[in-house]
C-alpha cells in the first residue's frame, strides 16, 4: 500500500537581489499519520522549558537564554525515526548567469531547484501533501506554479503522486518550525556566519549539536541516499545556470 507523506519546506536567501550570497531551501517530511503526534511532542518540549505550547520555534529566535529549548528539538528530530530532512544550497548567488540559458530567468530556476530539493524525496509509489511556508503576496501563484512543474517533472498529470502543494503560517505548524530550525543552522554554515557572530553563543552551540547528531560539517553534499539529514550543494555549471 502507498504510504502518504507530509513535506514541510521553508526557504532561506531565496530573493535574487537580497545581498545575501548563499540561497537555502529545505524541508522536513514524514507519515502523514505520524504528523499529530510529532506536533505534539514539539509542544510538549517547548512547555517543558517553560514557554507557552504555541511558542512559535524558529532559527532566528535561537538564543543563549533558549539554548536548551533548541538543543532539545534537535536531539528530538534526530532521535526519531519517523522525522527526516534535505536541505539545497546554492552557495554563491552571484555566480548565476541566467542569460546563458534561454528562457530562464531567477524565478523559473528556483522553481528548478525546489524541483531538485524534492525529487529525491519523491517515489511513485507513495503520496506526497506539499506545505510551504507563506513568505510574499505572491504565495499562491507561486504554489500553483510549483505544483504544477514537480507534477510534471515526474509525469504526475493527474495529480495523484502529489496531492497537494499548499501555503501554510509557519505559527501554525510545528513541522515548519522543525524545518526552519534545521534550515538556519545548514544556512548559517555556508552563509559563512558561525565564527563571525561571537555574541549568539546559542546559535553556535546548536550547530554544533546538528553537526555532531547528524556527523556533517553542513557545508558539504551527502550522499544521495542519506536519509536522515541529506544535503545538496549545488553548483552552477559553466557560466551559471
Amino acid at each position: 500500500m502507498a504510504t502518504t507523506y507530509n513535506i514541510y519546506c521553508d526557504e532561506s536567501c531565496h530573493l535574487e537581489h537580497d545581498g545575501q550570497s548563499a540561497m537555502v531551501l529545505g524541508a522536513v517530511w514524514c507519515p502523514q499519520e505520524k504528523a499529530g503526534e510529532i506536533s505534539e511532542r514539539v509542544r510538549d518540549i517547548v512547555a517543558k522549558h517553560g514557554m507557552d505550547r504555541h511558542f512559535e520555534v524558529k532559527w532566528t529566535k535561537v538564543s543563549e537564554s533558549k539554548e536548551l529549548l533548541y538543543l532539545d528539538l534537535v536531539d528530538y528530530f534526530f532521535d526519531d525515526d519517523d522525522l527526516h530532512f534535505r536541505a539545497l544550497v546554492v552557495p554563491d548567488k552571484s555566480a548565476l548567469d541566467h542569460g546563458a540559458f534561454p528562457g530562464q530567468d531567477h524565478d523559473t530556476w528556483y522553481y528548478k531547484m525546489y524541483f531538485d530539493m524534492l525529487k529525491a524525496l519523491l517515489s511513485p509509489r507513495d503520496r506526497y501533501r506539499i506545505y510551504i511556508d507563506i513568505k510574499d503576496t505572491k504565495g499562491a501563484a507561486k504554489v500553483r506554479k510549483l505544483h504544477e512543474v514537480l507534477s510534471n517533472n515526474i509525469y504526475d498529470f493527474s495529480r495523484e503522486v502529489i496531492e497537494r502543494v499548499q501555503l501554510v503560517r509557519s505559527h501554525e505548524s510545528s513541522l515548519l518550525q522543525l524545518a526552519d530550525l534545521m534550515m538556519g543552522a545548514v544556512s548559517y554554515v555556508n552563509r559563512g556566519l558561525l565564527e563571525g557572530e561571537e555574541g549568539n553563543v546559542g546559535k553556535r552551540h546548536v550547530v554544533e549539536r546538528v553537526r555532531k547528531r547528524s556527523r556533517y560539517t553542513l557545508d558539504r553534499s551527502t550522499l544521495l541516499k542519506e536519509g536522515k539529514f541529506n544535503i545538496f550543494r549545488w553548483q552552477a555549471q559553466g557560466a551559471g545556470q
